[in-house]
């Protein structure tokens, strides 16, 4: 087998980087990833890498199509949010509100260097390698969409990962089971009566029914799911404009599900509507409520978790597990789709070097590490079979 040339993937690095600043600078958001989509086909292109368009703004591609092993597929996600950066970085954002601020274009930075490196260790490669570059994960089920369009076809296993700021750099979590919790989202209409500030009494107060579905709202965690299910309910915005005087006719609610547990959801659901509703009733309101299902949660098969466990630790050492993080974290990803429906994997990988990664995820500071980008790419590599320079030649990686 020929021996991987350091040269080579120190260029790669460098390559890597300068990828991911390009996206940086030029976010796009769900389902408007054009041209994200265009820079990483263009990428692929020139790397002699065969793709082919998947719902829309997503691309696959696949390697070693004819090798006989497993079928590998390696997945990142492309879209940005709808939040106006406040980094002062060089390569800020030029697109008014709108920033890489979850760290997508670092996810697909690693997946296009990946993408380099087992192009040039094709011949090498045990079994196919299919890369997913995913459109619309920021809640627009680009997963979901990307399997309707074929893109786990003949995969045997599936493997993401996620930056994560709250993690230590050279740490990471990847534990058997859910890693990441489901989600949703409700909103709430409260139908009263309006009048003057005064005359209370001739009112039927919209604001004072949304104070008490608030707190009310708050005893389905403590009082109606045990406590061996980690599920948080949030709500997280209260609107009800009038004057200083004035008792307005409605007010709407909307908040936030997280669950650990899929059985829990319809529990959730069915008490967030009971609850609002009859106490909306107890102060003489009408009230509308909606959820909406998101994902539910990123659940690892434990053979595949087992393989990505081994890979973080060829790179970051025996010591790599970060146990101050209790799991599932309460955040949701659509890489739970893909779990649903082959075997696979999900990794949260630290990104908090004490040189200013610390800020979270969908923060306007936030932004990506880019040491993550050579880490990531070597166990990318690891879980494709692809050879490797010799250890030592990592070491200015992660320093």
């Amino acid at each position: 087998m020929p021996e991987a040339s350091p040269s080579d993937w120190q260029a790669l690095v460098s390559a890597s980087a300068d990828f991911r600043h390009d996206l940086h600078r030029h976010p796009e958001l769900t389902w408007q990833e054009k041209d994200t989509a265009e820079i990483i086909r263009t990428s692929l292109a020139r790397l002699d890498i065969d793709y082919r368009i998947c719902a829309g703004t997503g691309t696959v591609a696949t390697l070693a199509a004819g090798a006989k092993g497993r079928h590998v597929g390696l997945r990142a996600d492309i879209d940005a949010l709808p939040i106006n950066e406040s980094t002062g970085l060089d390569y800020s954002s030029s697109s008014s509100g709108c920033m890489h601020a979850c760290g997508h274009d670092g996810h697909a930075a690693a997946l296009m260097s990946t993408a380099a490196w087992l192009k040039r260790h094709e011949a090498e490669l045990p079994g196919p390698v299919t890369l997913l570059f995913q459109p619309a994960e920021e809640g627009g089920h680009g997963a979901r969409k990307m399997i309707e369009d074929g893109a786990l076809d003949g995969l045997d296993c599936i493997f993401g990962w996620h930056n994560w700021p709250a993690i230590p750099f050279g740490k990471a979590v990847c534990p058997d089971g859910a890693v990441m919790a489901g989600n949703g989202t409700f909103r709430v209409t409260l139908k009263g009566a309006g009048g003057h500030a005064s005359q209370p009494e001739n009112t039927r107060d919209p604001v004072l029914a949304a104070s008490a579905v608030t707190m009310a709202l708050q005893q389905i965690i403590s009082r109606r799911i045990t406590p061996q299910n980690a599920a948080v309910v949030s709500v997280t915005s209260i609107e009800a404009p009038s004057g200083e005087t004035v008792i307005p006719d409605s007010a709407k609610l909307a908040g936030s599900i997280r669950l650990a547990n899929a059985d829990d959801r319809p529990l959730i659901e069915g008490l967030i509507r009971e609850i609002t509703i009859s106490q909306a009733r107890a102060y003489g309101v009408e009230a509308e409520v909606e959820v909406f299902p998101r994902y539910d949660a990123t659940v690892n098969h434990p053979a595949e978790a087992g393989r990505m466990r081994e890979a973080i630790a060829a790179d970051l050492g025996e010591s790599w597990h970060f146990e101050n993080i209790p799991v599932p974290i309460m955040a949701s990803e659509d890489f739970s789709y893909y779990l649903k429906e082959i075997p696979g994997a999900f990794a949260l990988i630290g990104a908090d070097d004490g040189q200013g990664h610390h800020e979270p995820c969908h923060s306007p500071r936030y932004d990506f590490n880019d040491r993550l980008l050579p880490i990531v790419t070597r166990i990318y590599a690891r879980l494709a079979g692809a050879p490797l320079p010799e250890q030592s030649t990592f070491l200015n990686d992660r320093t």
